[in-house]
């Protein structure tokens, strides 16, 4: 995604990606998913379809810790996000 201009409300942006690229469809892209083991940790990112969509597993949320059950687990955070469209935490690097 390009850089986000001054005027850009990144929350709003951070919803209309989530709306559209998180909720899990399966059979299709929507469904895959890919992780990424933390060094250092502790913890997983779980990536799907869409780069600026990225979802950390703690290993307190998870009692198996192969990939398959990590990105399961992420990718049903995700589909969660997708629906929920809460956004927590957003950080501005933009320049001022």
């Amino acid at each position: 995604m390009p850089d986000p201009g001054p005027g850009v409300d990144l929350a709003a942006q951070a919803v209309d990606i989530l709306r559209e690229y998180g909720p899990v469809h399966p059979g299709s892209s929507a469904g895959d998913f890919g992780t990424v083991t933390l060094d250092p940790g502790p913890g997983w990112v779980v990536y799907g379809h869409h780069d600026d969509v990225l979802t950390y597993v703690s290993p307190d949320e998870i009692s198996d810790g192969s990939d398959l059950a990590v990105g399961l687990y992420g990718r049903h955070k995700r589909d969660r996000d997708g629906h929920e469209l809460d956004v927590v935490h957003v950080e501005d690097k933009r320049p001022r």
